[in-house]
């Protein structure tokens, strides 16, 4: 069956080169664990990127019975845990698994840093993957409000105002996280909006080019 519909495809499009480019791509023997035993140290990258696409999947579920307002947001969240087949499972990644991927991609980057991967000519693509970092970052932060319970909301506020002591922006970047002069309804809506939608943008494009550069570069050797 998933023969036919290859061929299918393949008729119209062609995508048996393409497909052989991705696939047809030899692992260097020092990131192959069967190997080397350090090579699994190469792997942190990966399961990051597998973590990644747990936390997509699993979000896109939530984002079906989330309400993103002030009155429904815990009682959708407290529907979710206790009355929805598997919701408490679903959730129970999401929320885990924003910890993990960010204890991951540190990993990953003290990897890539003491090993020299991020020298010449890997520069850009060790800026783009700190940029993946902070919008990780970023996706944890907003995305912790949303429960809408007293942990969620006093932890939110504390960090809205570490961001507001920035020199010179902070007042502009508490405005813009707040919607407002406090933190409510307005304040919600803004972080689901940076949580579901601008965030993943950027982490999407972000990504394309980091593996990008990894398939035109190649993946980078021990110091």
């Amino acid at each position: 069956m998933l023969k036919t519909v290859y061929n299918w495809i393949d008729e119209r499009i062609d995508i048996t080169p393409l497909w052989r480019d991705v696939a047809d791509h030899e692992v260097p023997e020092h990131v192959n664990p069967a190997h080397h035993f350090s090579a699994f140290v190469y792997c942190f990258g990966g399961l990051t990127f597998f973590i990644t696409v747990i936390q997509i999947l699993s979000g896109m579920f939530l984002t079906m019975y989330y309400v993103p307002d002030v009155i429904n947001a815990y009682a959708s969240v407290d529907y979710l845990q206790h009355e929805v087949a598997f919701g408490s499972i679903v959730r129970g990644m999401h929320h885990w698994g924003a910890s993990l991927v960010i204890v991951m991609m540190f990993l990953h980057t003290l990897r890539v840093f003491f090993t020299g991967s991020y020298k010449a000519p890997r520069e850009m693509n060790w800026i783009v993957g700190m940029l993946i970092f902070f919008v990780m970052l970023g996706l944890g932060f907003t995305g912790y409000l949303l429960p809408w319970d007293n942990k969620a909301y006093f932890a939110t506020q504390v960090g809205v105002k570490i961001a507001a002591s920035v020199p010179g922006l902070g007042s502009y970047i508490q405005e813009l996280l707040q919607g407002g002069e406090v933190l409510g309804a307005q304040t919600l809506t803004r972080f689901f909006a940076i949580h579901v939608f601008f965030l993943p943008a950027g982490l999407l494009a972000l990504l394309g080019g980091h593996f990008l550069m990894i398939r035109k570069q190649g993946i980078s050797g021990p110091l």
